[in-house]
């Protein structure tokens, strides 16, 4: 076995698979129309089943519906059989997965969902399967065979069932005209919803964590400021409180270089006018990209001038934006 063309073995897995999944474009057909229409006007939600290989392509499909923005849940059809099938009504669309149409825990299931007028979207590679005749909308998922050599192990069926799944869900998302605002909503943690979602206020350091000195302070009372609130700066502000400058490290190596007093010299005499200053509701990403822009570390954050946070990239990499 020390000569085994590994390589080979996995080209002709992705070929079979990828002549599939080409041959389900012409698969396509109106019954794939009329199961997104009726997704569409369904006043509950979608419930996917399956079982085995095909339970996971389901599970799959339904958490991706959910995502974006069709409500679904996966129900194991086991479970269902023993309960679970209670929390499927009459408004809900259920959705199955099963490329034989014939596992006997799904068709027992059909008597029920019948009573009970629930319409039934089967996918299939079995046009004369039990499963497929009594469903209100078969689409048809067939293949010419699996990739694994004995034709036994789900491999091309499934490929094919998860990507016919992902264009259903697809299709149901560009019909909804779902946008990526929606989508961020439905995934607050992850890098888009952050992105979107994310505010300076959310990570800004506020109150007491903010560094502010008068502008009539000591550079040495500045520079006490600055290392124990651990930002990089300090705000400079006059006596009404209204933001005038900032003092950075960046301004801190200038200044030790000019061999000041750092005692006797007062902040508004080395602090840097007109700082760079945002608003609290400004998105988090663009605050990123204005820090990147502008090379500077810190941002203070201001209402009419007044000082109410202030974060620094060390914040924003912490928020997971970068």
């Amino acid at each position: 076995m020390k000569n085994f063309d590994y390589i080979a073995v996995a080209k002709k897995v992705l070929e079979i698979e990828s002549k599939a999944l080409v041959k389900q474009i012409d698969q396509i057909d109106q019954a794939f129309v009329d199961a997104c229409e009726l997704c569409l006007e369904c006043d509950g939600k979608l419930i996917v089943m399956g079982l085995g290989k095909s339970g996971h392509i389901a599970d799959k499909i339904a958490a991706t519906l959910s995502s974006t923005g069709t409500p679904s849940y996966f129900i194991h059809p086991s479970e269902a059989i023993h309960g679970d099938i209670g929390m499927i009504d009459e408004k809900d669309i259920v959705l199955i997965f099963s490329y034989s149409g014939e596992t006997e825990e799904i068709i027992s299931l059909i008597p029920y969902l019948k009573k009970k007028e629930i319409k039934i979207i089967s996918f299939t590679g079995n046009i004369k399967s039990k499963l497929s005749s009594e469903s209100d909308i078969h689409i048809h998922v067939p293949v010419d065979e699996e990739a694994c050599p004995m034709n036994l192990a789900p491999t091309a069926s499934t490929t094919t069932a998860l990507a016919v799944g992902d264009a259903f869900a697809v299709a149901l998302l560009e019909r909804k005209g779902f946008t990526k605002e929606d989508f961020a909503k439905s995934h607050p943690g992850g890098s888009l919803g952050k992105q979107l979602l994310l505010s300076i206020k959310d990570i800004m350091h506020t109150g007491d964590e903010v560094p502010v000195v008068y502008s009539r302070d000591t550079l040495s009372k500045g520079l006490i400021e600055m290392s124990q609130k651990a930002l990089g700066m300090t705000a400079i502000v006059d006596e009404k409180d209204q933001l005038v400058g900032i003092f950075t490290d960046g301004d801190l190596r200038r200044t030790l270089e000019s061999n000041i007093d750092i005692k006797t010299t007062k902040m508004r005499q080395v602090m840097t006018k007109n700082p760079f200053v945002l608003p609290a509701d400004t998105l988090a990403y663009n605050a990123l990209n204005l820090i990147q822009e502008k090379k500077i570390t810190s941002i203070i954050v201001t209402n009419e001038n007044k000082v109410i946070g202030a974060l620094n990239i060390h914040d924003l990499f912490r928020s997971g934006l970068m």
